[in-house]
């Protein structure tokens, strides 16, 4: 018998009551977000065939193998909805160049246009599910769903806490042109310059933010903002990411790269088909998040800045 398995059976069983917590807990969630239906949000779609296209519309180039083990979901079922899905026109595949047996999985456009009102409408029930809770009631949710994400994937928790992300708030924008004038004078030696730019930015947000295109996500930790980044509208198909800040004390849990992801999962939600940001070549720790998201520079150009010559350098993505 391993160790493994002695550990386990020396633990004693667990109380009735808290499997019946859980137990009560999930039937709560589940008529909250209307699982129970035979289709999901009165789509066509079931439970599962919904969680199917939302990981196709939030990866490039999955495998079938790779869905059946992150979905935890049968092979054999999962062909079968991906067998409707490619005879509906939702879904194409292709060849694996590094695997000749599998094949590469990939929405159609009639398959994002298919998941486009499904994605929506759950964003609608759970924004319509929150709204009524006051901000801080929110932040409890939220940091409670990931306390329990962590806790059942068995992720460690860093440093012991947490950081939870939400929307900006009155009062946020002070900080965000105070940390960045104070940390880059601290580190880069920028001048006022661009503390003054940072501000331009972040007045413009405000001016003339379209919550339905543009973002701005604020981290916290412990009560305290950790972090931030922008998404803004350059055009209808390119969208600008910007003001990407990570506190000294907050490096090393993956925040950086958590706020990427959430700008590029936005960007595609909106419809946006590029991000472009602009950055400077001696920014390593942000040019290497870039770089590990896939952004791609596409342009340099010395110029005299913030009270330094610098090298800027244009990224971009293509969603």
């Amino acid at each position: 018998m391993s160790h493994k398995a002695t550990h386990r059976s020396n633990r004693p069983a667990l109380p009735a009551a808290t499997v019946d917590a859980v137990r009560a807990f999930n039937r709560f969630y589940t008529r909250r977000i209307g699982a129970l239906g035979h289709h999901l949000l009165d789509s066509p779609y079931s439970l599962s065939e919904a969680r199917v296209l939302y990981e196709l519309a939030h990866r490039d180039n999955a495998t079938a193998a790779d869905l059946a083990r992150d979905l935890s979901v049968d092979a054999g079922y999962l062909s079968r909805i991906l067998r409707r899905f490619q005879t509906r026109g939702l879904l194409e595949r292709s060849p694996c160049a590094d695997d000749g047996r599998s094949r590469l999985l990939r929405l159609t456009a009639r398959g994002r246009q298919a998941f486009t009102p499904l994605d929506s409408r759950a964003r609608r029930e759970v924004s319509a599910m929150l709204d009524p809770l006051p901000h801080a009631g929110r932040q409890d949710v939220v940091a409670a769903m990931e306390t329990i994400e962590r806790l059942l994937d068995g992720r460690p928790e860093a440093s012991g806490v947490p950081f939870v992300l939400r929307p900006h708030q009155p009062g946020d924008m002070g900080w965000v042109v105070h940390r960045h004038g104070a940390l880059y004078a601290q580190e880069w030696g920028y001048n006022q310059e661009f503390e003054a730019l940072v501000a331009r930015i972040v007045a413009d947000f405000l001016d003339h933010f379209d919550p339905a295109r543009e973002q701005c996500w604020i981290a916290e930790r412990n009560g305290a903002i950790i972090g931030s980044v922008f998404l803004v509208s350059k055009s209808k198909t390119v969208a600008k990411l910007r003001l990407l800040l990570v506190e000294p004390s907050a490096r090393g849990l993956g925040l950086g790269h958590r706020l990427v992801a959430e700008c590029i999962r936005f960007a595609r939600q909106a419809g946006y088909r590029t991000i472009a940001l602009w950055t400077q070549s001696e920014l390593r720790a942000a040019r290497h998040l870039y770089k590990e998201a896939g952004f791609v520079c596409v342009e340099k150009k010395p110029h005299r800045s913030f009270g330094k010559d610098l090298v800027a350098e244009t990224w971009e993505l293509k969603l």
